[in-house]
């Protein structure tokens, strides 16, 4: 058996972690160039139009199937951890959807001759914990030897069609409601280089950990509209989407954005992830940061969220996700999202 002196960090097996390891969104775009398929799906509600977060097919009058997959690198070096903070990540999409999970499959890839045994386990076995704390089991999975290690699930849930939600029906004058605090990605940049007090690392763990299960409540209500989840692109990324998907734009009051504690000094220090810098070289074109802002900011607000929070329009500035933030507003105006100081 390994000692637990040679057992190596999971965060030194790969390149990249969590959702920092989305493929740049403007790269992505031109991988996914090509004309639309010849024959349309009529049951197929949700596809791959507006960059949404799942797929959703119409199985009849009252039940719609929604299914999505996410898997990535380790973000932290605890395996019971990333496996919790990985399946809390790939059912969020679902909850954006407005969807009630009903099952999942996992999804490992590791370095079986690095990695021991018992290492292994404890990251199918946090998986397992946030699907039970979902209330859904996981019904199988599939596994392969790699060199880094990756964890993730395809989940599968339910929505009524008449309750979907997808992120391109905002309407101007919505509010922007924000569910969870930025500085994921900062944090887990700054744990990688050992530099994350004890204190921000409880902090990453219970954001990135905790469920967006309001998706589904909060989709029943009349006044919501449009719902996505802020994950590797951050939030100018994936409001951007809901902006494109709309014809809309969108308004940013960055005093108004949630933070997480000390991510603010950390970005002025200089500890940010590539992914930021990725994010806003594919679509800074289509920002306009106040005169005043920084560089910290904009890194913030490019920052790639793991397990991030919803991001919902709504006509009234009530919410309800007990850590949610009114952010701004969709605005009558060209797709773009300009960021008042």
């Amino acid at each position: 058996m390994m000692s637990s002196a040679r057992i190596p960090r999971l965060t030194s097996l790969s390149h990249g972690g969590g959702c920092g390891c989305k493929i740049a969104p403007g790269m992505l775009a031109d991988l996914l160039k090509g004309p639309a398929p010849a024959a349309p799906f009529a049951q197929l509600l949700v596809g791959m139009e507006t960059a949404d977060d799942a797929a959703v097919y119409q199985l009849n009058e009252h039940q719609a199937l929604v299914a999505t997959t996410d898997f990535f690198m380790p973000i932290v070096d605890d395996p019971f951890d990333f496996g919790r903070i990985a399946a809390a990540n790939a059912l969020s999409d679902v909850y954006a959807m407005g969807g009630t999970p009903i099952l999942a499959l996992a999804l490992l890839a590791v370095p079986i001759n690095v990695l021991p045994p018992h290492v292994i386990r404890e990251i199918l076995r946090g998986g397992e914990a946030i699907c039970a704390e979902a209330g859904i089991p996981i019904a199988g999975g599939h596994s392969i030897d790699s060199v880094e290690p990756i964890y993730g699930l395809a989940a599968i849930g339910l929505v009524h069609p008449r309750h979907l939600k997808r992120n391109s029906q905002a309407q101007a004058g919505d509010a922007l409601i924000l569910g969870k605090p930025l500085g994921v990605g900062i944090l887990s940049a700054a744990l990688k280089k050992g530099q994350l007090p004890a204190a921000d690392y409880q902090a990453m763990i219970d954001t990135t950990t905790r469920l967006n299960r309001a998706g589904p409540e909060l989709a029943e209500l009349a006044g919501v509209h449009a719902m996505t989840d802020v994950t590797g692109f951050g939030l100018l990324g994936h409001l951007l989407e809901m902006c494109r998907g709309a014809r809309l734009g969108a308004r940013v009051n960055m005093r108004q954005v949630p933070l997480l504690d000390n991510v603010l000094s950390m970005a002025e220090g200089g500890c940010v992830t590539g992914a930021s810098a990725r994010n806003w070289g594919s679509y800074a074109a289509e920002v306009r940061l106040a005169p005043q802002l920084e560089s910290a900011h904009q890194a913030l607000l490019c920052d790639p969220q793991t397990s991030g929070g919803l991001l919902i329009t709504r006509i009234l500035q009530r919410y309800g996700c007990a850590h949610a933030a009114a952010i701004g507003a969709m605005t009558d105006d060209a797709p773009l999202v300009r960021v008042e100081p």
